[in-house]
């Protein structure tokens, strides 16, 4: 993949990301349901690490591309 498709791809992680944490603030305004936030949370922590990885991606292919 190019650093572009891997800047792609962290963009895309990174509105699942967005939406994970509305959900999450949306449960916080409701009745707690604290499984549901457990798993939105780990959601989170993993789409993090996600995008992390793709970021590291993209930077090795530009270098790589230089």
């Amino acid at each position: 993949m190019s650093a572009d498709e891997h800047l792609g791809r962290a963009e895309e992680l990174l509105v699942r990301l967005e939406k994970a944490r509305d959900e999450l603030e949306r449960l916080a305004d409701q009745e707690p349901d604290a499984e549901r936030a457990v798993e939105v949370l780990q959601e989170l922590a993993e789409l993090a690490k996600q995008v992390e990885q793709e970021l590291s991606r993209a930077r090795r292919e530009a270098e790589a591309e230089e």
